[in-house]
């Protein structure tokens, strides 16, 4: 195992919270879902063209029922975890969804594979999960919606499933090919969804910009980095580590937004990086002994 593998889960994370804040920069109306839609449609297809073209990609070493499994459940997540934040709010939407997925991670694998999570995972995802919810404590109007918990439940599921479903992906593909087929199947499960918005917005230079790096930046280099961390970590690690979203989203919106977070958040933002550096800094030790 290479202690470089949890730096590429970072950097993926990373990435991953760079989204909410080119999503601010849209001009007009744009919904969450058809954003999502593109996103995995112009990442998926540009990885698929590329690798075909590159003939890197040979349909018979493709484990078709976990890439299957895989896309539903990213094509999955995007619908719950949006209907859950216009049902709750950003705040509880978000937390209830990320800070669930760690857990649930860590409870699939060891329910399912036997692989039950240590101690430094404990505590790493612990302290994690008090920042994320300290991060997002003071961010307006909190609507406990029992429909949008259980569909920000879901949502957490969802990647969590993904997380351990394309992991046995991993193990039959190289990760570029890999993630190449599972987002072009799961775009192909939320196309259909565009029938129904307008997408007018996207006639706007800007926004075409703007959808092409969350589709190649935020969508198919992110996962490709978080596939090749996930192909040498536990699951139950990755989905921990993804926690570096929100931060680097809380980050982004002080500097470049130009958000202002409470006391409390910049606590919440200590601890989710104490949690981040345990687990890390843990895994290096053990692997350097």
């Amino acid at each position: 195992m290479n202690y470089t593998a949890y730096l590429w889960v970072l950097l993926a994370a990373i990435l991953w919270g760079t989204t909410g804040t080119a999503q601010s920069f849209f001009e007009g109306t744009a919904h969450p879902l058809s954003i999502g839609a593109f996103r995995l449609a112009i990442g998926g297809f540009s990885l698929l063209i590329f690798v075909m073209a590159a003939k890197k990609l040979s349909v018979r070493s493709i484990p078709w029922p976990a890439a299957t499994f895989s896309a539903i459940s990213m094509a999955l997540f995007q619908p719950l975890f949006f209907s859950s934040v216009q049902l709750t709010g950003i705040a509880i939407g978000t937390v209830v969804t990320i800070g669930s997925a760690p857990v649930l991670t860590g409870l699939i694998e060891w329910a399912a594979l036997k692989k039950r999570p240590d101690r430094v995972w404990g505590i790493a995802t612990l302290l994690a999960l008090a920042g994320c919810v300290l991060l997002f404590a003071n961010k307006g109007q909190q609507l406990v919606d029992p429909i949008g918990i259980a569909m920000a439940l879901g949502a957490g599921i969802s990647f969590a499933v993904y997380a351990l479903a394309s992991k046995n992906v991993l193990k039959a593909m190289e990760p570029v090919s890999a993630v190449a087929v599972i987002f072009s199947l799961s775009a192909c499960c939320l196309l259909p969804f565009l029938l129904f918005f307008d997408l007018s917005y996207i006639t706007v230079s800007g926004n075409l910009w703007l959808l092409i790096y969350l589709g190649i930046g935020a969508t198919s280099l992110s996962y490709i980095w978080f596939s090749f961390g996930l192909k040498q970590i536990p699951s139950s690690s990755a989905v921990t580590l993804s926690l570096a979203e929100p931060l680097t989203a809380a980050i982004l919106g002080v500097l470049v937004v130009g958000e202002e977070l409470s006391v409390l958040s910049w606590i919440g933002v200590g601890l989710l990086l104490c949690g981040i550096i345990v687990l890390t800094m843990a895994k290096r030790r053990k692997l350097a002994s």
